[in-house]
């Protein structure tokens, strides 16, 4: 029995298909978060930015884009 553990804990010691799964899921938990916080901080700005491009243009709009704090 003890032999039966010790070559299992060897097999998988030596078994690295999980390892690319795992680093696939952080590298996408991560470019989440940076997405995430990159819109978050600007979206205060693009919605100004979108406010003052749709104040110039000519015509009778009253639509006012939400602003994110």
């Amino acid at each position: 029995m003890r032999n039966f553990v010790r070559k299992t804990m060897l097999r998988l010691r030596k078994d690295e298909r999980g390892v690319t799964l795992v680093e696939y899921g952080i590298a996408i938990a991560l470019a989440v978060s940076l997405g995430t916080g990159a819109l978050l901080s600007l979206g205060g700005e693009i919605g100004g930015a979108m406010n003052a491009a749709g104040a110039q243009m000519p015509g009778d709009s009253t639509y006012t884009a939400p602003v994110v704090e």
